[in-house]
This record gives C-alpha cells, sequence and structure tokens, in this order.
C-alpha cells in the first residue's frame, strides 16, 4: 500500500493498519510485474475473472432487494479480493465455511447463481449441494462457523483425507468464544484448518478499537501456538498467496493458520444499515480509489498481462450472467406456508397443515 502515489499525510483513516501486510500490488513497479507474471497468465486472469463475477452479484442482489425480489441483503463490495483469493488458492476437494458476508462464494465453485439469490429470498429452493460443492451452508451467527471448520479439519485428518477447511469471519467474530475455542482446539490437534478474518475495521457499527486492545488481529494467534499473518486484503493476488501457503502448511500437518486480511469497509454493513449515522462517509470515499477489481486490472494491464478490452469483457460478461441469474427467480414461485414446514420438520404439524390454513380464524390471526 505505500507504492499507491500517496504520502503519510494523505493516508485514508486507518490506513495505517496495512503497514506489515503482505502483497504483491505494493510492491516497486518492476517487482510487482515480476510477481504477476510468475503467477502467469491463465491464473491472475482467472482471479479477476472470479472478482468480477463476485462484484456482478453483489451489485445485481442490491438491484433486487431494492425491487423487493430479495428480503435484506449484507453487501460485500472491496472484499471480493479476499473471497476469490481465498477459494482459488484452495483446492476443490477443500471445505469453506462461509458467513453471510461470504454467501456467494460458493458460485466460484460451480453453484448457479440463482440459488444464493434464492436463499435471501427465503426459498426453499436457495440451498446448494454441499457435499459435492465442500462448502459449508451461509453461517449468520457469528462466529459459529469458526467450531465447525475445525470439525471438518480434524474429521478429514482422522480420515486420512486431504483436506484443508477454511472458516471466514469479520474482525468483530474475533470477539466471540467460538473464535476462542476453535482456534484453541485447532492448534492443540493440529488440525488442517485455515481462519481467515477480514478485518475491514467496523463490525457494523462498532469500530475495531473498542474491540480489542491488540494492534494486529493476526497477533491473536500466539496465544494459541500458530502462526499469524496479515495479508493486503484490497490485493487479490495477494490472498491468493497467503491462503496457498496456509493450505500447503496445513497439508504437511503443521497445523491451522490465521490470517488477517486488512483492508475497509466500503460500503454498508447491509441494505438493512445506515453507516452514515456512525461514521464518517469521507473515510470510505478515501479507501476506495484502491477497491480490488479496479486496482488488480490495472496491475494487469501495466504488467502486459491483459489488454483494457479484454478485462471489460470479463466484467461484462459477469455482469450478464447475474443479470440473467436474477431473472430467473421468476421461474421459482413462493413456496406455500406448508412446504416451507415440510423443510423444517420429518412430519408436518397439524397447526401448519393444510385443513388447519383453510381455517378462517387461523388467518385472521384467532
Amino acid at each position: 500500500m505505500r507504492d499507491l502515489g500517496a504520502g503519510s499525510e494523505d493516508r485514508a483513516p486507518g490506513e495505517e493498519l496495512m503497514d506489515g501486510a503482505s502483497t504483491v500490488l505494493g510492491l516497486p513497479d518492476d517487482r510487482r510485474r515480476t510477481a504477476l507474471s510468475e503467477l502467469g497468465r491463465p491464473l491472475v486472469l482467472e482471479l479477476f475473472a472470479a472478482m468480477a463475477r463476485l462484484r456482478a452479484f453483489d451489485e445485481r442482489a442490491v438491484i433486487l432487494q431494492r425491487q423487493g425480489v430479495i428480503g435484506t441483503y449484507p453487501t460485500y463490495f472491496g472484499e471480493e479480493a479476499i473471497q476469490a483469493g481465498s477459494v482459488l488458492g484452495l483446492e476443490g476437494r477443500d471445505w469453506l465455511f462461509p458467513t453471510y458476508r461470504q454467501n456467494s462464494v460458493v458460485v466460484l465453485r460451480g453453484c448457479p447463481p440463482e440459488v444464493p439469490l434464492l436463499l435471501w429470498r427465503g426459498h426453499p429452493a436457495g440451498w446448494h449441494d454441499v457435499y459435492k460443492l465442500h462448502t459449508a451452508p451461509v453461517c449468520v451467527p457469528v462466529a459459529t462457523n469458526y467450531p465447525h471448520a475445525v470439525g471438518a479439519a480434524w474429521g478429514s485428518r482422522l480420515l486420512g483425507e486431504d483436506r484443508v477447511a477454511l472458516a471466514y469471519g469479520g474482525d468483530g467474530s474475533t470477539s466471540e468464544g467460538d473464535f476462542h475455542e476453535a482456534c484453541n482446539l485447532a492448534a492443540v490437534v493440529a488440525a488442517p484448518a485455515i481462519f481467515l478474518v477480514t478485518n475491514n475495521q467496523w463490525a457494523i457499527s462498532t469500530p475495531l478499537r473498542l474491540q480489542t486492545r491488540v494492534e494486529r488481529i493476526a497477533d491473536k494467534a500466539s496465544a494459541y501456538g500458530m502462526p499469524g499473518a496479515r495479508v493486503d486484503g484490497f490485493d487479490v493476488f495477494a490472498c491468493y498467496l497467503a491462503v496457498r501457503e496456509a493450505a500447503a502448511r496445513a497439508r504437511r500437518g503443521d497445523g491451522p493458520t490465521l490470517v488477517e486480511a486488512v483492508g475497509y469497509r466500503l460500503g454498508p454493513h447491509g441494505t438493512a444499515d445506515e453507516p452514515s449515522l456512525y461514521r464518517d462517509p469521507e473515510s470510505a470515499r478515501r479507501w476506495e480509489p484502491w477497491e480490488p477489481l479496479a486496482r488488480a486490472g490495472a496491475a494487469l494491464v501495466d504488467a502486459g498481462l491483459a489488454s483494457p478490452e479484454e478485462l471489460h469483457r470479463l466484467s461484462a460478461d459477469a455482469a450478464v450472467e447475474m443479470r440473467q441469474a436474477g431473472d430467473r427467480l421468476q421461474d421459482f414461485p413462493l413456496p406455500s406456508l406448508e412446504e416451507v414446514a415440510s423443510r423444517v420438520y420429518r412430519q408436518t404439524p397439524w397447526t401448519l397443515g393444510e385443513e388447519r390454513l383453510r381455517e378462517p380464524t387461523y388467518l385472521e390471526g384467532g
């Protein structure tokens, strides 16, 4: 982040947290171009295309929410590098344990994008094949997916499987007990797990400085006897390398890694949030020029690995794909209450049965 042309007096609020984070895009020009060339044109284009698809999904989901097609939606503008880099930094056999913020990473594993969109519509068809895609269901309660990932990682090791489990979380999740328990157990049993914490400096309206006294979340790793790494969360190539390295370590039997991806929450917590009530809107505007998609695209063009037209085409194709996915939602009529109940209960209770639903007193709330 030091080579973007901004002097220290022009640093965005909270940018000091980026100091010491591993980076590719922040390297001097010649070293950056060499690093990208070593990754290879096919991979860097795949990483860019993955980010473009995630960005297009997020933008389409917000439109659908505004149209009333889906419900409240948790946006992730600016976190595409962390998500794309982590998925591609793992093997398809490895497990992902997403939170609500990574609701569309399953698309990068072959899931039709209308499926996670239907999830936010509350539709029974909004569930992907967990075992086929090795991606757990989206976990909304904060930090509860961490123990799930440790269980999957430990279980895979006991079964002799070569699988790594990665759990996503935000900076606020590290204040939860589930985070502590998961990190402690994973380190004790040397589970092949990765804890990928997106430090966007806000847990809804609570800033990082009111959550923890440590300056770097990665420093928490030492308390559990595991390594902690920090990476530029707006740099997809650095995120990819950090996750790939942590996965290689896990496969060697060296146990878990805590990876802190540092950035800034560029948008609201979700479509029901109004961040101007608790933070200065100017802070996000000062971070936005570093958003990962444009930043990665500029680096690829500068390195001679892609043309602007090629990158524009990838983004345009992603936008078309997600618009068509949104249009397909109309092919899924809203389910009846009885159908919804049948997905929750093995045997639908009589109070939700078809005959009961036809009774006037029930429909009137009596």
